[in-house]
């Protein structure tokens, strides 16, 4: 059926009907597919294995969660891996993260994959072919674990994974139409990946019609880049404000770590608070927002023992913020796929620095409320831009200030993208922008990011620039060594 025009509205009941009748067509598990009996059997799932109901647990109970990545290619591989960080690794929440032939909707060749891993006893694919498996097999996963599920697709195009997952007892689902097509594609519109979501969201919203709440989950950037936290913000809300006009109800923010801890606190105090503040500006009143903190995404260290302090250090910042949860990364991070010991060993880890920063608090310090009111300008700027150059519609707004620059992502694959911003370290630690490109903050703010960036190239000796935000992603990838040398040698 023909696409229909781009907006925030909520798609009506008929034409999203008619939508899913055609999206369950396309491969031969959407036929195990049913809304009515796959409410039933959400419901009658218990309570700790559904991920929104553990997400508000969580809040009520003050706790930072630890949820990994990670998926195999058989289902006897990936149940193992699952049982391994329920068990071992003491995960709170356990994944699925997706191929990518599945991600990008080749599922043929995902099933040649799936079929050559179950001949070599050895995964072919770089994460679980969801939608081949289907919904039967998704429920004997659910099965095995003690712990909610949730789907990890990095995919644009989430419309048959979605209906597979929640249907087959996977409660959460990570992914939204704008950070996922900016992230992850070259040639996708944002347009189709905000209306692929919407599809999703629209879903979500007839199982909360039928008494299940899901959750979902925006994705923050895994661009293998510095992303400041301005920008991360201000696209977070935007998705979410898109969830929320089509009915979704509770919906978490991702955060990827600046490794600045003020700037990682603040962040995630302003994300959600400023998420809220726009929700109920569009009249968005009940609708419950959490924000999950992601271990470091530029470049790992080699040794293993930097990267367990990465890992400690996430799970300490995460928690100081007031994370819902932490999603963590293993001391296998810079070489490839961790193996399912590796990846319980950094749950540990992450659990052991949320430990250590349970009396910590950093809300009242003079610095924590000068990043605070510098933060929130910048995100604001930017988010009553984007509804503004829309009148209004989030939708419309979004790929208008894209095609203004007024709201841009740092070395981004998609074309749509002007990658106009440098994002580089200050003095202090901070994530700045050696460009702002034609974000419209206001020329103070402009300038503060200058000055801290130049006093910064001056006080190391380096020169003012793109070599600035080029060091930075790699900087921690770094051996200590050569990170924090012997001086006096």
């Amino acid at each position: 059926m023909p696409q229909p025009a781009l907006s925030e509205a909520r798609i009506e009941d008929d034409e999203f009907a008619e939508m899913r009748k055609s999206n369950l067509a396309r491969w031969p598990t959407g036929a195990e597919v049913n809304l009515d009996e796959a409410a039933a059997y959400l419901k009658a799932l218990p309570d700790h294995k559904n991920l929104a109901w553990v997400i508000r647990e969580a809040v009520k109970q003050g706790r930072c969660l630890t949820q990994p990545r990670g998926g195999f290619a058989t289902f006897e591989m990936h149940k193992s891996l699952l049982q391994t960080l329920d068990r071992e690794g003491l995960a709170d929440v356990v994944p699925t993260t997706t191929d990518s032939y599945t991600r990008n909707e080749r599922f043929a060749e995902a099933q040649k994959g799936a079929d050559e891993s179950e001949a070599n006893r050895r995964s072919m694919l770089n994460g679980f072919p969801l939608v081949n498996a289907g919904v039967k097999k998704c429920r004997e996963l659910t099965a095995a674990v003690n712990k909610p599920i949730i789907a990890l697709t990095g995919t644009a195009f989430p419309r048959l994974t979605g209906e597979i997952a929640y249907a087959g007892g996977l409660t959460g689902y990570l992914g939204s139409g704008i950070a996922y097509t900016t992230s992850y594609t070259k040639d996708t519109s944002v347009a189709e990946g905000i209306q692929n979501y919407q599809y999703l969201d629209r879903l979500v919203a007839e199982y909360q019609e039928k008494g299940v709440e899901l959750h979902r989950r925006q994705p923050g950037f895994l661009t293998g880049t510095n992303i400041v936290p301005s920008i991360a913000i201000a696209i977070a809300i935007a998705d979410a404000l898109l969830a929320a006009a089509q009915g979704v109800r509770q919906y978490g923010l991702e955060l990827g770590q600046t490794l600045q801890l003020v700037q990682d606190a603040v962040s995630i105090g302003v994300c959600n608070e400023l998420t809220q503040e726009y929700l109920k500006r569009k009249g968005y009143g009940d609708v419950f927002t959490t924000v999950t903190s992601l271990h470091w995404m530029g470049a790992w260290p080699m040794d293993q023992a930097q990267a367990f302090g990465l890992m400690v250090y996430g799970g300490f910042a995460g928690a100081v913020g007031g994370a819902v949860s932490v999603t963590t990364k293993s001391a296998a991070e810079a070489f490839g796929l961790p193996t399912p010991e590796q990846n319980a060993e950094g749950l540990r880890a992450t659990r052991m620095g949320i430990y250590l920063a349970r009396t910590v608090k950093l809300h009242g310090l003079p610095e924590y409320l000068r990043e605070k009111e510098l933060l929130e300008l910048e995100v604001r700027s930017i988010v009553d831009k984007i509804l503004e150059a829309g009148d209004g519609d989030v939708a419309i707004g979004t790929m208008r200030a894209l095609k203004a620059g007024l709201l841009d992502v740092p070395w981004a694959p998609n074309r749509e993208c002007k990658n106009a911003i440098m994002p580089a370290r200050d003095g202090d630690g901070y994530l700045r922008l050696v460009d702002t490109g034609n974000l419209p903050f206001p020329k103070e703010v402009r300038d503060f990011h200058e000055q801290r960036l130049r006093a910064a190239a001056k006080a190391s000796g380096k020169t003012y620039g793109p070599d600035l935000a080029i060091d930075s992603v790699y900087e921690l990838s770094a051996n200590i060594s050569d990170l924090m040398p012997n001086s006096w040698e």
